[in-house]
């Protein structure tokens, strides 16, 4: 095992445990690691001493230094992961179906409800085109988060 401080392009500094560098990135690659504070998937080693955990028969238990990500550091960060809770609270989560969700309620087809889930670039902009109110969420969904 082996623990990387990490970084995504907001800034936001957190730590995390993989099988190997190999599997860091690996996981990397398949776009599994993601901002543990925002849900940024752009995320990068930052600069740190990494910590390699031995074999537990020969390993001394390590004390940690730091305390584990547990709450949001800022205002900021609070209030994103307050509308986070508050979206999952009281919506339907429809995944990749979302645009077709969405466009669905617009038309009357289905009955209408707070939903939120993904949609490609374009077809978000196909949604706003023809007049159906959308908005991007800036977090990843619960069911995505790592």
């Amino acid at each position: 095992m082996i623990q990387y401080t990490l970084k995504c392009s907001n800034d936001h500094r957190f730590d995390s445990w993989f099988q190997s560098a190999e599997g860091f990135d690996k996981l990397k690659a398949a776009g599994m690691v993601t901002c543990a504070i925002c849900g940024d998937t752009q995320v990068e080693k930052a600069i740190m001493a990494p910590r390699v955990r031995p074999a537990r028969s020969a390993a001394a238990p390590v004390k940690e230094t730091e305390t584990p990500l547990s709450a949001p550091a800022n205002p900021a960060e609070q209030a994103l992961a307050e509308l986070k809770k508050q979206v999952e609270k009281n919506s339907d989560y429809v995944g990749a179906n979302f645009a077709q969700e969405a466009r669905s309620m617009h038309m009357g087809d289905t009955p209408e409800r707070a939903i939120y889930g993904e949609a490609k670039l374009e077809e978000a902009k196909s949604l706003i085109e023809d007049g159906v109110p959308v908005v991007p969420l800036p977090f990843t969904p619960g069911r995505k988060s790592n």
